[in-house]
């Protein structure tokens, strides 16, 4: 089964992306991500996008661009993620869910405390 997915990559003007914490999803609890979550059926990755960062975020986005599409297999589903680079938005960033939050320069981010799909991404971060 394939999974349609979106993730914010929230970048401020001192070029740090925002992580947020995965809680209470076992085996990746406590790892790190860039925001985001399922696409429904009937949304554009887009849509989605502006639906989960309102969620989790507490943002409107107002300006972003595709950075990315990745497949990654884990043991128990497939899933296929649209990064998106947001650089602009309105509302100040909070936790909405509870969930940690952390801005942090890519160059600094430990690879080992993000999410496996998210890697790939991390990597791409330092070159821009």
């Amino acid at each position: 089964m394939r999974i349609r997915v979106v993730a914010g990559i929230l970048r401020d003007g001192n070029g740090r992306v925002l992580l947020a914490e995965r809680k209470n999803d076992h085996p990746f609890n406590g790892l790190w991500e860039f925001p985001g979550g399922k696409t429904d059926a009937a949304e554009t990755p887009e849509d989605a996008l502006s639906r989960e960062l309102a969620e989790e975020l507490g943002i409107a986005i107002t300006r972003f661009e595709r950075l990315a599409g990745i497949d990654h297999d884990y043991a128990d589903r497939l899933v296929h993620i649209d990064f998106f680079l947001v650089t602009e938005w309105r509302g100040d960033v909070r936790a909405m869910d509870g969930q940690g939050l952390r801005w942090i320069l890519p160059a600094e981010i430990d690879k080992r405390e993000v999410l496996p799909a998210d890697v790939d991404v991390v990597d791409l971060l330092r070159w821009l």
